[in-house]
């Protein structure tokens, strides 16, 4: 799994043996016993808050260099994207808009112009325009965003080395095996729906996220089913 120790931040891939995690969150890494105990003072503050963090309501995603607890509900108050790294904002707006544009492809039959799906080689365009969208609701993007920034994602998305880039289509099982999180496909549905006001299908999404959310805090949610099985 990708990620960093959560104290002097080494790579998943500077370890040998890989990263650990803390036994009972499940949600701090530590590449060694030495840097678990350097943060244990203030860890265990929060420790027992997050130890349900492997259920429902805290999946940890592959992928990602920052664990975001109760996504459904950031999604809901426009923060999904808030107190996170650069590069994993940057990779998910940039999955966000690649699902969106892979659902008005196969649920809607539109093949966006100057895409990929077109011929094109590659959907920078869109992508810039979906990202000017996004800057235009108030809270939805970081507080440190902008128009430098934009052009930064955009640059990444432009590169093929990075699994999140502009020149390759993505569906809803890549997202899943990418990312190791069976809901992160409608995470990222419902955060283009954000930006663009309603999602491909022209449903609003609103009682599902509202579920998800009561899921999250251990509340009902049996039958979410809908967009978990597009």
């Amino acid at each position: 799994m990708a990620g960093r120790c959560s104290t002097c931040k080494k790579s998943e891939s500077e370890v040998p043996g890989g990263l650990k995690r803390c036994a009972k969150c499940k949600i701090a890494t530590y590449c060694s016993v030495e840097c678990q105990k350097a943060v244990w003072k203030v860890h265990k503050k929060v420790c027992g808050k997050t130890e349900h963090c492997a259920t429902f309501a805290h999946p940890v995603s592959k992928n990602l260099e920052f664990h975001v607890p109760n996504p459904f509900t950031r999604l809901d108050n426009m923060t999904y994207l808030h107190e996170r790294p650069k590069q994993d904002v940057f990779k998910l707006l940039i999955d966000s808009f690649r699902m969106r544009q892979d659902d008005q492809y196969k649920y809607g039959g539109d093949i966006s112009a100057n895409s990929i799906y077109d011929g094109s080689s590659s959907s920078v365009s869109g992508f810039r325009k979906f990202l000017k969208e996004a800057s235009t609701k108030e809270k939805l993007l970081p507080t440190w965003w902008t128009t430098e920034k934009q052009k930064e994602c955009e640059q990444y998305a432009m590169k093929e080395d990075n699994w999140s880039n502009v020149k390759s289509a993505v569906e809803k099982q890549d997202v899943i095996d990418h990312y190791g999180d069976a809901k992160m496909p409608m995470q990222l549905r419902m955060f283009s729906d954000c930006v663009c006001g309603i999602a491909p299908w022209a449903a609003d999404g609103k009682g599902m996220r509202q579920m998800m959310m009561m899921m999250e805090n251990g509340e009902g949610g049996d039958g979410v089913m809908s967009m978990m099985s597009l």
